[in-house]
């Protein structure tokens, strides 16, 4: 589980779950770059790892500023001369309900979330091809897994986190890349007012770190969405059910609705191993139910 040699990025890490990212990967081994919009806050991290005796650089920059991100890897490049791995952790909350949220407010999020892990990816992705070895972790969460209230535009951010990570882990396997998502449940500063006070006392950052280094060293597994909180790990999975034939026609809706729950049943559900999976399981039951008529 040793991290002895490789360098990681962990972004939004001048507090919170960030620096507890931070600090394990370094405790670790690993040397880290510490990315936050504060650089004294980056500092203060990056100067509690080297006062333990690790090696860490800080960097203020935001992960929405492309110019900004290319200089940080740069950065890294010059000092450590490799990128072994990325942790796309910075984020913000503006929770409201749909009905009261603006379209900039939207907006932001989804910059900040998505198009933030997407501009660091992309800035460390050739670098990881060329040196046949990567491991990227987006942050997710259960608020775009399964719903939250007031959480729309965050909600729609983290799920889209987990397409991108579906898309990039099949993109990099030839080259050594393994991507996966965590969806963490911490008591920081974007729970305040959202966890009771003893939840908050359980959720300690520190705990949901361990995953992050089961999420990038060496045997990492790739494609994987791991809930973390409180010590306790599980395993998320977007599934396909095994379905049934409809055809067309002016009584397919009517059927469809007829058979809702024998096409939701979860028997035979599988976990695709790629996206063309749906529509060669589609053509292969129209032409059974074809060949059957």
């Amino acid at each position: 589980m040793r991290l002895e040699n490789r360098t990681a990025i962990v972004t939004g890490a001048g507090g919170g779950l960030g620096r507890a990212h931070a600090l394990e990967l370094a405790r670790q081994g690993a040397k880290v770059l510490v990315n936050d919009m504060n650089g004294d806050c980056a500092e203060q991290v990056a100067a509690e790892i080297r006062g333990v005796g690790g090696e860490a650089l800080a960097f203020a920059a935001s992960v929405t500023d492309e110019a900004a991100v290319a200089a940080m890897v740069a950065h890294m490049m010059d000092a450590w001369g490799r990128v072994d791995i990325l942790v796309n952790n910075a984020g913000i909350l503006r929770d409201k309900t749909f009905a009261k949220m603006s379209l900039d407010d939207f907006r932001l999020v989804v910059d900040v979330h998505l198009m933030g892990a997407a501009i660091c990816t992309q800035a460390v992705w050739g670098i990881m091809r060329e040196q046949q070895y990567g491991r990227v972790v987006m942050t997710t969460s259960s608020s775009g897994l399964y719903g939250s209230f007031g959480q729309a535009n965050y909600g729609a951010a983290k799920m889209a986190l987990v397409g991108l990570m579906q898309t990039l882990a099949l993109e990099g396997e030839k080259y050594g890349i393994r991507v996966n998502c965590l969806a963490p449940t911490a008591a920081t500063q974007m729970t305040d007012g959202i966890l009771s006070g003893d939840a908050l006392k359980a959720l300690a950052p520190e705990l949901v770190s361990p995953g992050v280094v089961a999420l990038v060293h060496e045997d990492a597994p790739t494609r994987a969405i791991l809930c973390a909180g409180g010590g306790y790990f599980a395993r998320a999975n977007i599934t396909l059910t095994e379905g049934r034939y409809v055809g067309s026609g002016d009584a397919a809706a009517e059927q469809i609705i007829r058979d809702f729950d024998a096409i939701s049943d979860r028997g035979g559900e599988i976990v695709p191993a790629y996206g063309l999976i749906q529509s060669e399981r589609e053509l292969a039951g129209a032409s059974i139910a074809q060949n059957k008529g």
